[in-house]
């Protein structure tokens, strides 16, 4: 086994901010792959009472990628492609209007949103660590952590991948907590350089 084989695994002995960031990018792919190379179809498969799906999932996690790296983080409203989006100011639209998109634009605007988040973090960790204060604040100013704006990141991926696990499975009988060795998207970008 390579770093090549398996480049979404944290480091052994990191420092703070390299398992932070490799803790959350080891979720975000994990999660690409339960959702990864599907057809319209099965980005809208649904299990039990629940209105979840995959396609779903893939925008509604790009908009928090979005929505924690520039609002939360810097203060600035999300931009392209959010202010074109439709978005109609309710907490289901993105899992809703999921099942207006192809395929590829789904795949892409989840690509897309990780990419910017990398970068944004990436700047962030490299001006002031994890301590570093951000935008986002408590209702009498205290100001959250960048720190812990990656640990919510990383909750919020914990959390829908477990739901995309049991998705997939559902689609497709797909099933593991990793990916395969060397596994790389079919479907959009890839992940690793």
């Amino acid at each position: 086994m390579t770093d090549n084989d398996h480049p979404w695994e944290p480091p052994i002995a990191g420092t703070e901010a390299e398992h932070l960031v490799g803790a959350l990018d080891r979720l975000r792919t994990t999660f690409r792959w339960k959702a990864d190379d599907l057809d319209a179809a099965g980005l809208r498969v649904r299990i039990g009472a629940s209105s979840l799906t995959l396609g779903g999932l893939l925008k509604h996690l790009a908009a928090v990628e979005d929505y924690m790296s520039t609002t939360k983080l810097g203060g600035k409203p999300m931009g392209a492609p959010w202010d074109a989006s439709g978005w109609d100011g309710s907490n289901d639209w993105d899992f809703a209007s999921a099942a207006d998109d192809t395929p590829d634009q789904l795949y892409a605007l989840w690509d897309g949103a990780v990419e910017r988040s990398r970068a944004r973090f990436a700047a962030a960790l490299a001006d002031g660590g994890p301590g570093r204060l951000v935008h986002v604040s408590m209702p009498d100013g205290r100001h959250a952590s960048l720190r812990r704006l990656l640990c919510d990141l990383i909750e919020e991926y914990g959390r829908h991948t477990g739901h995309a696990d049991l998705i997939r499975e559902a689609v497709d009988g797909v099933v593991g907590e990793d990916p395969p060795d060397g596994w790389r998207p079919r479907s959009g970008r890839s992940l690793f350089p």
